[in-house]
């Protein structure tokens, strides 16, 4: 039949109708990352306030309906009547899109959001919405109910001595069909982290959903500074008092903090108005600019005698093992860049940035001997090793280069050439990888197996790791480099599916596999080429049928059914290690494309991936102890 296409087909969504139609393209998507993302819009509201130096404490509270409450000490929203819209201003933030305060360069200097879509966007996707506005001696209220709708228009209800904004939002469970409970961690680490951004501001966290109504409170007046202490405590031993700078140049706001200590990672993390820009961008740019030609000019200057006898000088590799940074801005006009919008791309940042920290690092050094001796001493073990690792990573390169002798031994190729269907199953053990390598499809499918734990590359300077075999292994049979030298393009399988035993040393090889692939081949996990396979965990036999659990809740409706049918005569098998399994029960449960479960990794928060590869993984034995205590009670059948 043929569709008539007219006038008539041409949808128009009034008023929020459009945001719950498509939901995703205001938070990105309906999931329990969506749902949270709400919570940030109304957050990001009050951070606004105190950005322009109207208010120093929020108040969040999860009732116990799910619901949540933010409240602010601000100016409060207006309540008069809009020129443009001719019903109130309070009613028009949380019905239209695109109003709002921050679109005003007097209104808000700074300001968190750039879309001014939150307040409505957040009103659209919930069942109820509650404001009340005390403002000039003056409490008002309004609600809305059913995505907007007004279901009670503003009022004055009263005198009041308060002055600030409070929003009680319930999401509305037709849109969120995942989940609408609210996960208390997740806002208390985003909490903390604005109240590390924001120095002196109060914020805090009540959850009336449990008897003990828990309560978290963050106010820290050194901001930077303590966000940088804070995050040392993990990682390693400090090196140095920590450096700490802020300035204004041009109205854009500079706060940068940095610590050294002896582990072998970078932590370089930078904001913009409060967002994460883990894309980097041009603050990135102007603080790697400073920091390498003030150290390199502090040794010319101050200290020939721990200057390499080669007088090369210090690169960003050199200088970036073991430090700690936090890089700070805040913009009036922010440009944002990148697929996710997180890389500020304002060019007149780097230079102001590299003008701010420059100069107050330049007299740091001088004013810190001993501090700058501890530093010298790091980055000039760090030079050594990065000669020794170029040696190393030259050698893999050649290898890589010779093609047909580059391919590690043990590595059982697929036939195809065709990158986009090839697959590479990194197996633990000679026996998996047997039964993997007689299993599989040799069409596509390629087994490398791997001898033992590889190396935890968290607790490695680069010289063990290019020396390591396994790794060697790895960065071969891919084929497409490492750090910033990866290039996607050259990758010779599109999908790299990690197959362990499904016990606590297989969760421990897949785990160093992850922190591997995270800091030296980060676009592989970003764009979506790691996989983890699921074995299965039982084998179910009942004569000559047989059914697969692969989770112990699997394994029990199984039971319930077989109990339904007054079948006892049944047997069940464990299964501890993947070499248990003939090659055509793992093709048929774990490497069939038809049948098999894929779990495919992604990266949702680089910030929180960043810390807990180094709280996990690394020399710190404390966060490990802590997290163990934290999550014991959450542990079951840890090896049978």
């Amino acid at each position: 039949m043929k569709e008539t296409y007219n006038s008539n087909s041409i949808q128009v969504l009034e008023g929020l109708e459009a945001v719950r139609k498509r939901p995703g393209m205001y938070i990105g998507a309906t999931n329990v990352r969506g749902l949270h993302h709400l919570v940030w819009e109304i957050i990001d509201n009050s951070i606004d306030e105190a950005l322009a130096g109207y208010c120093n404490k929020i108040e969040i509270i999860i009732n116990e309906d799910e619901s949540i409450t933010v409240k602010d000490n601000g100016r409060g929203i207006p309540t008069g009547i809009h020129s443009k819209t001719k019903v109130s201003t309070l009613e028009t933030v949380f019905t239209v899109l695109h109003a709002g305060g921050k679109f005003d360069s007097d209104t808000y200097k700074i300001s968190g959001g750039l879309h001014g879509v939150g307040a409505s966007v957040v009103n659209a996707l919930s069942k109820y919405l509650k404001v009340e506005v005390n403002r000039e001696g003056e409490k008002y209220l309004m609600e809305f109910h059913n995505g907007g709708k007004i279901l009670s228009p503003i009022q004055k209800v009263g005198t009041t001595n308060e002055q600030g904004t409070i929003v009680t939002f319930k999401p509305d469970s037709e849109i969120f069909k995942e989940t609408t409970i609210f996960n208390f961690s997740t806002i208390e680490k985003r909490i903390k982290q604005l109240a590390f951004l924001n120095k002196g501001l109060h914020i805090s966290l009540l959850d009336h959903r449990d008897e003990e109504n828990t309560f978290v409170e963050y106010n820290f007046k050194n901001g930077i500074k303590d966000y940088v202490s804070e995050l040392n405590k993990t990682i390693g031993l400090p090196l140095n008092d920590i450096f700490y700078v802020e300035g204004t140049e041009e109205n854009i706001m500079v706060e940068f903090g940095l610590q050294y200590n002896d582990s072998y990672t970078e932590n370089f993390f930078s904001f913009c108005n409060n967002i994460n820009t883990h894309e980097g961008g041009t603050h990135e740019e102007g603080t790697k600019l400073a920091l390498v030609r003030e150290l390199n000019n502090y040794i010319k200057n101050n200290n020939k005698g721990n200057k390499n006898s080669n007088e090369e000088k210090y690169t960003w590799d050199d200088i970036k093992e073991g430090l700690t940074v936090i890089i700070s801005v805040r913009h009036p006009d922010p440009q944002y860049e990148g697929q996710t919008k997180t890389k500020l791309g304002n060019s007149e940042v780097k230079k102001i940035v590299s003008n701010i920290v420059g100069k107050g690092l330049a007299s740091f050094l001088l004013e810190n001997p001993e501090d700058s001796k501890n530093i010298f001493e790091k980055i000039a073990l760090s030079l050594k090793a990065r000669i020794a690792a170029q040696r190393a990573k030259e050698s893999t390169r050649r290898k890589n280069a010779m093609e047909s002798f580059s391919l590690p031994g043990k590595l059982s190729d697929c036939e195809t050439k065709n990158a986009e269907i090839a697959e590479l199953y990194i197996v633990e053990g000679n026996s998996a990888g047997g039964s993997a390598k007689a299993g599989r499809d040799r069409k596509f499918q390629a087994i490398l197996p791997l001898k033992g734990k590889i190396l935890n590359v968290e607790k490695a300077s680069q010289l063990k790791v290019f020396e390591n075999n396994e790794i060697n292994s790895i960065i071969t049979a891919l084929g497409a480099g490492i750090k910033e030298e990866f290039n996607g393009k050259k990758l010779r399988y599109h999908k790299v599916i990690i197959m362990t035993d499904a016990d606590v040393d297989g969760s421990h090889i897949r785990i160093l596999l992850l922190t591997f692939f995270y800091r030296y081949m980060k676009d592989l996990i970003e764009n979506g080429n790691v996989y983890i396979a699921q074995p299965p965990l039982y084998k179910i036999q009942n004569g000559n049928n047989v059914k697969y659990a692969y989770s112990d809740f699997e394994l029990g409706e199984y039971k319930e059914e077989l109990k339904t049918k007054k079948i006892n005569n049944f047997t069940i098998q464990r299964y501890k290690g993947l070499g248990e399994m003939n090659p055509e029960q793992l093709w048929e449960t774990t490497m069939d494309p038809t049948n098999r479960v894929l779990l495919k990794v992604s990266v949702n928060d680089a910030f929180d991936a960043n810390l807990i590869c180094t709280e996990l993984m690394g020399e710190n034995v404390e966060p490990r102890k802590k997290f163990i205590k934290e999550n014991a009670k959450y542990v079951k059948n840890l090896d049978i």
